[in-house]
């Protein structure tokens, strides 16, 4: 990982290049982020960073958070995540995190929690196709066969089935830096990206490209 940064959320859009060609894109709040510790291979046993986003009430903070935050001399964060970057010795503790460490065209990695769906059936859930609707058939929405009868008389682990789905860690990659306003900290990222409006997000370099 070189370089990444926590964003929320905004929604999509829609925006046209020089060419006059449309792009789908979603608009992320991405920073100001705030270093609130270095990792060293000496003390912790690897480098990294971890980082605050989000301003968060003091009342709202117990008092070990509290404390973790005033030895670094930062107002308190609501989210805390840490960065294992290649090379951390550009950055001190207090130091901000912008949007504009990205520019446009990059290839990006964008983490987030999916939207929740609920307990949901096999169709929805898996994409699972439905037998006859009429009404002499005695199969519709379920989740069919549950294997064989007698042997092994039970239904094997990984049986696809109904269930809680959704709100669930999910990563796209790859995913296209269309614009960055460093002035406003928002970047536009070609595409959807997971999560509800005002959800918090990781947006880090594409491993596909390292």
């Amino acid at each position: 990982m070189k370089k990444a940064i926590l964003g929320r959320k905004i929604g999509m859009t829609q925006i046209f290049d020089a060419d006059g060609k449309l792009i789908p894109v979603t608009v992320l709040e991405a920073g100001p982020c705030v270093v609130v510790q270095k990792k060293t291979v000496e003390n912790d046993g690897y480098n990294a960073i971890q980082v605050g986003f989000v301003d968060a009430k003091e009342k709202h903070v117990n008092k070990p958070m509290k404390g973790h935050f005033e030895k670094a001399g930062v107002a308190p964060k609501r989210k805390l995540k840490e960065f294992r970057l290649e090379d951390i010795s550009s950055y001190e503790v207090g130091s901000e995190i912008k949007a504009d460490i990205f520019a446009a065209g990059e290839k990006v990695d964008v983490t987030g929690i999916s939207k929740g769906k609920g307990y949901q059936g096999a169709i929805k859930r898996h994409g699972q196709h439905r037998g006859p609707m009429a009404h002499g058939s005695k199969y519709h929405r379920a989740a069919g066969s549950m294997g064989a009868s007698s042997f092994p008389s039970r239904v094997f682990k990984g049986k696809k089935l109904p269930g809680h789905m959704g709100a669930v860690q999910v990563t796209v990659q790859n995913l296209e830096v269309v614009r960055v306003d460093a002035e406003k900290n928002l970047l536009l990222i070609k595409g959807a990206i997971p999560g509800p409006k005002k959800s918090i997000v990781l947006v880090k370099d594409s491993v596909k490209n390292a």
